[in-house]
């Protein structure tokens, strides 16, 4: 596990440092694991980390896969220059809630609160809240 110190807020106000996520990673604070099953049975910590899939909340999203910008002028041939980068941008969004493959996260700590930092390739299910037509 990583240690960071730096103030991560999201919600509650501004932040004293900015927590930027690279490329295509997406920054999750997990939910609350279950100890018991339904029936009342304690799980053992072992059996906890054996799930395949984990859920949490998107706490922010990099800016995406990046891909090359087609040249200003001309064929590839030709000499033209390219203008940058670009970034296709990412389905995950602030707020959503991710199902995704607990084998490819990262943890780290920052502020002594847990976060996992997973690829975008890794979550396999996305629920938004809709926002109420008028």
């Amino acid at each position: 596990m990583l240690y960071l110190e730096t103030a991560l807020n999201t919600t509650d106000g501004p932040m004293s440092r900015e927590v930027l996520v690279v490329g295509d990673k997406v920054l999750i604070k997990p939910e609350e694991e279950n100890s018991k099953t339904p029936s009342g049975l304690f799980l053992p910590v072992g059996v906890q980390e054996k799930e395949a899939a984990m859920g949490g909340y998107v706490v922010n999203v990099g800016p995406g896969y990046p891909t090359v910008e087609p040249l200003a002028d001309g064929e590839p041939w030709s000499g033209g220059t390219r203008t940058g980068m670009r970034y296709v941008p990412l389905q995950a969004a602030k707020g959503d809630f991710a199902i995704f493959l607990r084998s490819n996260a990262v943890e780290v700590e920052i502020d002594a609160s847990k976060y996992l930092i997973v690829p975008h390739a890794a979550i396999l299910l996305l629920i938004r809240d809709k926002i109420p037509l008028p």
